[in-house]
């Protein structure tokens, strides 16, 4: 019987030769191919700046440093997505705010937001679940009222376009991250990286990438440099961002292929899933369905090799955040769409057989 796992990376012989290049070039850590890489999302973006890190973790917490969130700040997030999105303003002090979802999409809803905000918030962070961006237009324009950043959380979107621009252009936002696990649209193995459209921003991004580190002026051409704030070891390697130039070359044939897989589960499988909206044209990285029993369907899948995920668990129910203040029953939509939730398989190398087998069983659980 052959199993199904809910994503899976596709490495091909040009990936595998870039790499092996690189491997055999002087340069191995944050060097020439980093910035080529940098180079080439904000070609695909249209951002002016871009900063690839080791994961996209650390690309949320130095997006937060750089803007200067700290300890007595508000960021205002959405429960259903993970953990890092959430923990990123912890990192820096501030206090997390949840704020519940659209039940048709599992996006943070615009209304939502404006409910929590306070004279102390400070930035939102939507995340574009499942590919699908949140309605950026409405969000910026809420952030604008209150005079606060916005840093979009894309972990799971590079490649969607929102309202013919694409996500990671930071039209409406202040940042925009992206992640490059191994499960995602394009991988680098692990990694990370946030575009910009201020200098400013990019800056401080650089030095907090590399332990706060600035080498300008007088030191450009020599060997000084000034630790100028408490930065990190957050750099890429070439190595990572060799099989990420690859990769990005190969994004618009991914993203059409997932778009064909989530077509024909729509049109074979019948079963309730997220909406896609009009102003949407999403590179899916996920395709959660939502079904009664979820537990009991979970692992009857997997007697039939098929290894579901479920994506996520309601951030503030983790003990973490309830020792925050946080309960079940503060975010309803959220935690009804968690009860009901789970990933099908979603990934380039499965063909139209592939998807009939995946559906077959899936049939034969219900």
């Amino acid at each position: 019987m052959k199993i199904y796992g809910y994503g899976k990376q596709n490495i091909s012989d040009d990936d595998i030769n870039t790499v092996v290049e690189t491997l055999k070039s002087p340069y191995l850590t944050c060097g020439p191919k980093v910035k080529e890489f940098e180079k080439a999302i904000c070609n695909y973006t249209g951002a002016k700046y871009c900063v690839a890190v080791n994961s996209a973790t650390s690309a949320l917490h130095i997006s937060m440093l750089a803007l200067g969130i700290k300890d007595g700040d508000e960021v205002i997030t959405t429960p259903i997505t993970f953990l890092a999105s959430a923990n990123c303003a912890r990192y820096v002090g501030a206090k997390v705010v949840f704020a519940d979802i659209d039940k048709e999409t599992a996006n943070i809803s615009p209304d939502e937001i404006k409910k929590h905000i306070t004279k102390n918030t400070r930035a939102i962070i939507p995340v574009h679940f499942a590919g699908q961006s949140c309605d950026m237009e409405e969000i910026s324009k809420i952030a604008k009222e209150h005079d606060l950043f916005v840093v979009e959380d894309a972990a799971h979107a590079i490649g969607s376009v929102y309202k013919e621009t694409n996500v990671g252009c930071c039209k409406y936002s202040d940042m925009t991250v992206f992640s490059f696990h191994p499960v995602k649209t394009i991988t680098t193995a692990e990694g990370g990286c946030v575009t910009t459209n201020s200098e400013e921003f990019y800056k401080k991004l650089c030095a907090f990438r590399s332990h706060g580190m600035h080498k300008d002026g007088e030191m450009a051409s020599d060997w000084r440099y000034e630790m100028r704030e408490l930065g990190f070891n957050y750099r890429m390697t070439d190595i990572q961002a060799a099989l990420g130039i690859s990769q990005l070359k190969r994004l618009e044939e991914f993203k059409k292929r997932r778009r064909e897989i989530v077509d024909y589960y729509n049109t074979n499988l019948g079963l309730p899933h997220l909406i896609e909206r009009d102003f949407s044209n999403a590179c899916f990285h996920l395709y959660p369905i939502l079904v009664e029993s979820r537990r009991e369907f979970y692992f009857k899948a997997r007697e039939k090799g098929l290894n579901l995920q479920v994506h996520y668990i309601p951030v503030h129910t983790q003990p973490y955040y309830r020792e925050q203040g946080y309960k079940e029953g503060d975010y309803p939509k959220a935690e009804k769409y968690y009860e009901q939730c789970i990933s099908l398989p979603l990934y380039p190398d499965l063909t139209n057989d592939d998807l009939d087998e995946i559906i077959k069983r899936i049939k034969g659980i219900l």
